[in-house]
């Protein structure tokens, strides 16, 4: 690549990472005002705050296809302009289905994009794979905590109050896509002069594949804990005592946390002689949180929130091992696609199977001890994935030239 090249990909990575979580975690923070202004019955609520796992999961299984079929940068592009669009109209509209209709829209490029990421890593920068994921997944950490920590600032100073600015501090966030379109606009001409062809891997192939379950199962189930985490953590500090406001701030470090982790990690993983070791550190610090929580949740809260957001860094970590488990950008695609999508199927039971047991038990020790067990496949898996082994090796031929 051209120094040019080089630097259009890396400032096309940075801002398409920047894109990947503001669509899904912004209404959070205003969830009550947009649900009063729009009219959204409780129902159609709870399908709001579920859109972004069911969203990756579905989306993202077609974005290898796509790829293959306009091209790997227009196929990024075209994302970008779906978050872009739907950012920016879903605060127009009086209609709690309109509104819902243009959250998935912006949804559906964010999950398309997620999934593409190792594969763009794998088509620029091949031998540079840890510190690309340490780059693109401390960005998207960033995209992560800025819209939890500053919706609500955004609407008081541009819309006067939140009830009166939701729309205006949810709509902000599409300048982000704005600006992402620029790099791939220009990237998208790389795209003309390859050949376009079907998927070489093909996606059900990957699914019957051991390296390929294994991996989405542990993108499941460390997506499940983290869905769960940002979901319901806010409460479980506000049922300690504490205000909705230093609830907020506790959860905003705990993402805060990732940034960054989720710069050093990957490299970290990548050089480690004993990279399961590193994969066990990270979740250890779960068990030390879900006790500490159990036990003392206020006055040791701090801790905790740093040491449950260090346990989420599982998500660059298993980011890296996509782009470190294929040979070429296609099989990276595919994998990546199997891998986030039967994943976040799974992670969608979380925040709904922990809500379930705190009704049910009106605290908090059960919903955390069943948080607890779920740490032991992680564990387990984590020995194995982190062996050395490739998609491809693990097809037969005839699927390699699907």
């Amino acid at each position: 690549m051209t120094r040019r090249a080089t630097l259009l990909f890396w400032t096309g990575l940075v801002l398409v990472s920047l894109n990947l979580r503001p669509a899904a975690v912004s209404v959070g923070p205003v969830l009550a005002e947009v649900q009063d202004g729009l009219g959204l019955s409780d129902t159609q609520a709870a399908l709001l705050t579920s859109l972004p796992v069911l969203g990756f999961a579905v989306f993202g299984a077609l974005a290898p296809l796509a790829a293959a079929r306009i091209g790997l940068h227009r196929t990024t592009l075209l994302a970008m302009v779906a978050v872009t669009v739907g950012l920016s109209t879903r605060v127009l509209t009086w209609s709690g289905e309109v509104f819902l209709l243009l959250s998935l829209l912006a949804l559906s490029g964010t999950a398309v994009a997620n999934v593409l990421l190792p594969s763009l890593v794998k088509r620029h920068q091949p031998d540079r794979i840890g510190p690309a994921t340490a780059v693109y997944s401390t960005v998207l950490a960033v995209g992560l905590t800025a819209p939890l920590v500053l919706t609500v600032p955004l609407a008081e100073l541009l819309g006067g109050s939140v009830e009166d600015g939701w729309r205006e501090g949810l709509g902000a966030w599409a300048v982000l896509g704005l600006l992402a379109l620029v790099p791939w606009v220009l990237m998208s001409r790389h795209d003309g002069t390859e050949e376009v062809s079907g998927p070489r891997i093909p996606y059900l192939a990957v699914a019957r594949t051991r390296l390929g379950i294994a991996l989405a199962v542990y993108f499941g189930l460390q997506s499940l804990q983290a869905y769960a985490i940002f979901g319901w953590f806010a409460q479980l500090w506000r049922d300690a005592g504490f205000s909705a406001t230093e609830a907020g701030l506790l959860v905003g470090l705990l993402t805060g946390t990732t940034i960054p982790l989720s710069y050093v990690l990957p490299r970290v993983l990548v050089r480690a002689q004993r990279p399961a070791l590193v994969l066990l550190a990270v979740l250890a610090c779960y068990p030390v949180a879900y006790v500490g929580l159990m036990v003392a949740p206020a006055s040791l809260a701090v801790l905790w929130a740093v040491l449950t957001g260090a346990g989420t860094t599982t998500f660059p970590l298993i980011l890296t091992l996509i782009g470190l488990r294929a040979r070429t950008p296609e099989g990276t695609a595919t994998l990546s696609a199997f891998v986030q999508s039967a994943g976040y199927l799974l992670a969608v039971t979380g925040p709904f199977l922990v809500g379930l047991l705190y009704s049910a038990t009106d605290g908090w020790t059960v919903p955390l001890a069943f948080l607890l067990v779920l740490v032991v496949p992680l564990a387990w898996l984590s020995v194995g994935l982190a062996r050395p082994a490739y998609i491809e090796d693990h097809l037969p031929d005839a699927a390699t030239r699907a």
